[in-house]
């Protein structure tokens, strides 16, 4: 049985085999696979899947699942009902809401000294994490965003702070937020009164701009093991496609980074392992992956792990298209353009054709002159019909000068 929904996870900094090396065991191997139906007892399939992290002085949302076959549906299905709190070994409790299948609790600042875990009941059955005391994480010094080349994607680099403790080994986990600007193929001030039969001037028709939001779905991990001192230095956590959108004007990215146990470390590598060899011969299983959830009333096993950190470090910035080599094509001029028309002929492009005016170029009082338009769809028109938000976030800056 294959299984999916684990997430994603991606390391940083790891290194991979040469491709002779690669090659020669493929060939090796090619000569000897059989196919592999592995042998899954009852209490490994239906696993609880739980994603989440306990964090000091913010909303906690832990996400409660089942495991599923590949061949199944791809709609998670989610565990509704259950019982899930945060404790503390200093008998605090945050007991969580829950909204299918997401749970939410507040919790207030967590103590150094004080160990933390999750405690979930379903099914008659009682989870806990492991205890453990919250991490503290280091602050972002800088996030670079380089282009090597004219041709090459704008990469995106991130740079902690000095750790708090450089003899011991370091590991991190990182996620972004993504925001860029997007324009409509055209801006239009006019539209056409189909009482007046005339343009009339309307600037609030349509947004002249608006922005569109991505959350990564990739848990990226490293350490600082190969570095001097533990200290990370522009590290590469993802890139930015020339020829995106995103670039197209200006982009922000908001980089969360978080200090995580080694246990939690590898953790996120047999995950990346198990997403990305799903069905190989020596695939974990979701049972072997390695966690820090546990049954207490069965044998049941559990994927996921659970966090635990004092605070999480955030680190805002903004790219503009000006400063990059930046592939943004223009194609031509795609509206409907009437070249000697009238008044009706303005009327039927509204009410029939469901178009907009753009352009309004009236030579009538000259001899020989014509009333020529221009309409465009409203998708061409309006920037939220390409699933863009027409209100500016409060964090934008419309300029580098004005950070």
């Amino acid at each position: 049985m294959k299984y999916k929904g684990f997430g994603s996870s991606r390391v940083l900094g790891m290194k991979v085999l040469p491709f002779y090396l690669f090659a020669f065991l493929l060939l090796t191997l090619s000569g000897c696979i059989e196919e592999y139906e592995a042998d899954i007892s009852s209490e490994d399939s239906d696993l609880l899947v739980v994603e989440g992290t306990i964090c000091s002085s913010q909303v906690n949302k832990f996400i409660l699942s089942r495991s599923q076959a590949v061949n199944y549906s791809n709609t998670p299905q989610m565990v509704k009902g259950a019982k899930v709190s945060v404790r503390g070994s200093d008998g605090s409790e945050y007991t969580a809401e829950e909204a299918d299948g997401y749970y939410s609790c507040t919790l207030d600042a967590l103590h150094p000294d004080v160990q933390y875990y999750l405690h979930i009941e379903t099914n008659d059955d009682i989870y806990e994490s492991e205890p453990q005391k919250p991490l503290r994480t280091e602050a972002i010094a800088e996030v670079n965003a380089p282009q090597e080349t004219p041709e090459s994607n704008i990469e995106v680099l991130v740079t902690p702070d000095a750790p708090f403790d450089p003899d011991n080994t370091i590991y991190y986990s990182w996620t972004y937020v993504e925001t860029w600007e997007v324009h409509p193929d055209y801006t239009t001030y006019i539209s056409f009164d189909t009482e007046k039969l005339a343009p009339v001037y309307d600037p609030h028709q349509f947004p002249d701009r608006g922005w569109k939001y991505v959350t990564s779905s990739t848990i990226l991990v490293g350490t600082g093991l190969s570095y001097a001192g533990q200290h990370i230095l522009r590290l590469k956590l993802y890139d930015i496609d020339r020829a995106n959108e995103r670039m197209y004007y200006r982009y922000s990215g908001l980089i969360q980074q978080r200090a995580i146990t080694k246990a939690e470390y590898e953790y996120e590598l047999a995950r990346r392992q198990a997403g990305s060899e799903m069905g190989g011969l020596f695939t974990p299983l979701p049972s072997a992956l390695p966690t820090n959830i546990h049954c207490l009333t069965s044998k049941r096993h559990v994927i996921g792990f659970v966090g635990c950190a004092l605070n999480i470090s955030e680190h805002r910035f903004f790219l503009d298209a000006t400063d990059y080599s930046i592939e943004h094509p223009y194609p031509k001029d795609a509206r409907t353009w009437l070249n000697d028309c009238t008044e009706m002929d303005c009327l039927r492009m509204v009410q029939k054709e469901k178009m907009f005016l753009c352009e309004w170029i009236d030579e009538r009082d000259r001899p020989d002159g014509k009333l020529k338009t221009a309409w465009a769809h409203d998708y061409q028109l309006d920037v939220r019909l390409r699933g863009a938000k027409a209100e500016k976030p409060e964090f934008w800056i419309d300029s580098k000068y004005d950070e």
